[in-house]
């Protein structure tokens, strides 16, 4: 598969410019509309397009860790988000719990914040897997 010399340049460029926005919409998702799900599709996104343009084998050595570890680090990161209230106050699970004391930028942090992230790594994680498993079989 050839790509121009274009669509490798833009993907380079992109792919920061994507993360970034994915963490925006995460933390965005907290308080308004986005989230988890919709920050982990637009990391997904920002490394197809860089596969599609550099070739798998580049995308792949950019990842830090196997999107496949992605999957039980964020289940296990949801899960203890819903646990926390049971274990820490006797409380139902996926109580939300919220801390007294706002963080610059973030404000105020909350469990629903480390479900959402748990819920980007698992997003992420199945959408880069499937694409790459799709990509590798091709």
């Amino acid at each position: 598969m050839r790509t121009t010399i274009i669509l490798k340049t833009a993907s380079n460029y992109l792919l920061p410019v994507l993360l970034v926005f994915s963490i925006f919409i995460l933390l965005r998702g907290h308080y308004l509309p986005g989230g988890g799900f919709v920050g982990g599709l637009i990391a997904s996104i920002a490394f197809i397009l860089h596969s599609f343009a550099n070739g798998l084998n580049k995308t792949k050595e950019i990842l830090i860790v196997h999107p496949g570890f992605l999957l039980p680090v964020g289940l296990a990161i949801s899960f203890m988000s819903g646990l926390a209230p049971v274990i820490m106050y006797d409380l139902p699970f996926m109580t939300g719990l919220w801390s007294h004391d706002p963080i610059a930028i973030l404000g105020s942090v909350g469990s629903a914040l480390f479900f959402d992230i748990g819920v980007y790594c698992v997003v992420n994680g199945v959408t880069l897997t499937i694409i790459f498993t799709i990509s590798e079989s091709a």
